[in-house]
């Protein structure tokens, strides 16, 4: 990692092995723990922890107080609000050793996690899906999925915008979005961007 590509607060801890790419941005009191990999243009807030041999893509917002552990992968454009969680272990205990059994937790593309929701570990979350603040995400998430509530349920489809699809979950149609003229087609429990 070359300093002069990535910014680098005097209170972050970036550790030996550790790779950042291009125009990345690292505030204070981060720390990015050997053999993780963050990608290009991404900005990582205040108390910020990067596991060992965790994955970042480009362009990822990690806004204050997140946590991404190993065996969490963010695919680009994924932006993670402050306070939310990841785990790894499914069962922890104290005084149970369970570093085997981590359990990989995959986030694609453009996903937004809202303030203080938490992901249980094991799952894929789909591109572009939508967490809403306080959820408890449990189970696959479905790509363009709104998620809300404790334990998340779908209430909804997302574009790539950020705007709520105005077709009602359950129902099936055909939506474009004004501001990118994106054309989604949404089945009664499947979203597809048909059109970008």
């Amino acid at each position: 990692m070359s300093q002069a590509q990535a910014q680098i607060h005097p209170t972050a801890i970036v550790d030996e092995g550790a790779i950042i790419g291009a125009g990345t941005k690292v505030w204070h009191w981060t720390h990015v723990s050997q053999s993780a990999e963050i990608g290009e243009n991404c900005s990582l807030g205040q108390n910020v922890f990067i596991a060992t041999n965790a994955r970042v893509g480009n362009n990822v917002k990690i806004q204050n107080n997140v946590s991404v552990y190993e065996g969490v992968v963010l695919e680009d454009d994924v932006f993670c609000g402050p306070s939310m969680v990841f785990t790894n272990v499914y069962n922890p205990r104290s005084a149970v050793v369970r570093k085997g059994e981590y359990k990989n937790t995959l986030v694609r593309q453009g996903v937004t996690f809202g303030a203080n929701c938490t992901i249980v570990c094991g799952i894929e979350i789909g591109r572009y899906a939508f967490i809403g603040a306080g959820a408890v995400v449990k189970a696959e998430v479905p790509e363009f999925a709104l998620m809300a509530g404790v334990p998340a349920r779908q209430i909804g489809w997302i574009s790539r915008f950020g705007e709520r699809i105005p077709i009602k979950y359950g129902d099936e149609g055909q939506y474009k979005c004004q501001h990118t003229g994106d054309i989604y087609l949404v089945t009664e429990n499947h979203c597809e961007l048909k059109i970008s």
